[in-house]
């Protein structure tokens, strides 16, 4: 089979003969052709998509019988078809992929880290690097891509022989056997590669680093380039103008903004974590001491809360042993508490009749039941 996406990478349009149609999985056609432009998965670069005819490419796949395309309708052996390629997808697919070679290819060069994973996503490429880098090290190796990128370096293709590949220091994730395909960023990588990419740098458009974070031992850098790039771009933008206008600070000053929202919201939920604590003290002392079982149904209090009431409660010797519970008919979250009985049993019997979740300690016990007040009630009056 012809590779067009090797010989030529820039074609978005063939035609081609249809040597074989077979029934593939899900009512799907696994469709070989004489000759192709769709670019089979490999190597972190996901398939082409597009069609062959009448016929929608939803997937395109090596195989050791050639270059399978997976297709929602059939097509006839021997007939003459003209395929149509993504271009805009492929052509992102192309500038990132390229941008990940220069990426990788500076970080090889200046830190001796590996390039040792690589996916490229519907929203984001990652990088996985065999060791540490600091993000001022990688706001240095973005700069330097960059730079390379604006000069416009041209991308080299080559099938050195075997004898020529042992001069030559080029970087590969795993031990290759046949023919070697070389990418080439002049300065900036030498890579062995099975994917497209663009002719030269300067396509790519520029290459923006979105993050970093520790991975398996090393660090996952998430990066995007050209048109992705500028689409994450303008989200973002849209995104700190909203806020910016929410907040009446400028874009430049919104990290002061938020910093003084926080605050102002700790300070707040301080206050009214503290008059909330007095309240369900003064609804505590409301009730006289007893020594039977208590049962308290109320209204709107977080688990934190009716955890807060509960020991109130039992520990104020309001009930031998105290069930709180807040929420609305059928499902409710409960606090169950005492310090005369082990809580673990009966709430692990009060569980089993009230479609309950949750478990605790011999002094507490907290979950949900699924169940009315009035069953909650007549399960609480037999087991405790």
């Amino acid at each position: 089979m012809e590779k067009l996406y090797y010989d030529r990478p820039y074609v978005k349009t063939f035609e081609a003969v249809v040597i074989d149609c077979r029934p593939g999985k899900d009512c799907f056609f696994e469709v070989f052709l004489d000759r192709t432009a769709f670019y089979p998965e490999g190597g972190g670069q996901p398939a082409d998509t597009g069609s062959l005819g009448e016929a929608a490419v939803l997937d395109v796949r090596e195989k050791p019988e050639g270059i399978v395309h997976i297709t929602d309708k059939p097509l006839k052996a021997g007939s003459r078809v003209n395929g149509i390629i993504d271009w805009e997808r492929r052509f992102c697919h192309m500038q990132n992929h390229s941008g990940e070679h220069l990426l990788s290819g500076i970080v090889h060069k200046h830190y001796g880290l590996d390039n040792v994973g690589f996916h490229m996503g519907k929203d984001e490429v990652t990088v996985d690097f065999n060791g540490i880098l600091t993000m001022e090290q990688i706001e240095a190796v973005e700069t330097e891509v960059n730079e390379l990128i604006w000069q416009d370096i041209p991308v080299l293709e080559s099938y050195p022989s075997k004898e020529e590949l042992s001069c030559i220091d080029y970087r590969s994730k795993k031990e290759l056997t046949g023919q070697v395909r070389l990418i080439e960023f002049p300065g900036g990588d030498v890579c062995a590669c099975c994917g497209t990419h663009v002719i030269t740098a300067g396509e790519i458009g520029f290459l923006k680093v979105t993050g970093m974070i520790h991975y398996k031992g090393g660090v996952r850098v998430t990066m995007l380039c050209g048109r992705m790039a500028l689409e994450d771009y303008r989200k973002k933008q849209k995104a700190v103008s909203g806020i910016s206008v929410l907040l009446s600070a400028k874009p430049d000053h919104l990290l002061e903004a938020v910093d003084r929202l926080k605050e102002e919201g700790q300070k707040k939920d301080g206050k009214i974590g503290r008059l909330s604590k007095e309240l369900l003290e003064r609804k505590a002392g409301d009730y006289p001491e007893l020594d039977t079982p208590l049962l308290v149904f109320e209204s709107d209090l977080s688990p934190v809360q009716l955890r807060q009431f509960c020991t109130m409660l039992y520990e104020g010797k309001k009930g031998s042993v105290v069930l709180a519970c807040s929420g609305d008919e059928g499902v409710f979250q409960y606090a169950l508490g005492s310090g005369q009985v082990d809580m673990r049993a009966l709430s692990k019997a009060l569980n089993g009749r009230l479609n309950g979740r949750g478990g605790g300690s011999s002094l507490m016990a907290q979950g949900t039941f699924q169940a009315l007040q009035e069953d909650i009630r007549k399960a609480f009056e037999e087991e405790s």
